[in-house]
Formats: C-alpha cells, sequence, structure tokens
C-alpha cells in the first residue's frame, strides 16, 4: 500500500524543494494540505495535482 499521508519535510524531499519553498506554495494555494490536530500533512493526490500543474504551466510556455 503507498503512503497517503507525508509530513511537510517528506513533501519538500519528494519535490527537491526546501520546507521554506514548500510552506510557501502551502501559503499561496498553489499545493494543498491538510491538519489534523497541530500536525499537517501533504496528501499523495495534493503532490500528484501540484505536479500536474507544473507540467501544465510548462506545456503553456512552450
Amino acid at each position: 500500500m503507498n503512503k497517503l499521508l507525508y509530513r511537510p519535510k517528506e513533501a519538500a524531499q519528494m519535490l527537491g524543494i526546501g520546507r521554506d519553498k514548500l510552506y510557501d506554495l502551502m501559503r499561496s494555494g498553489r499545493l494543498h494540505s491538510v491538519k489534523d490536530g497541530r500536525a499537517r500533512f501533504i496528501t499523495a493526490t495534493a503532490l500528484a495535482e501540484y505536479i500536474a500543474m507544473l507540467e501544465a504551466e510548462a506545456h503553456k510556455a512552450a
């Protein structure tokens, strides 16, 4: 079974970006996250949607 929720540190590593950049993306609404109590998680779906958005933007620019 694949993981469904990622801590911000894990998500940043997967995307190859820093933690600060990840939090900037969440604040701007470009990357969605969920909270469970005090813990914040990024869903596998949110990561896939963010990557798809980047690909779409790259195709538009080309």
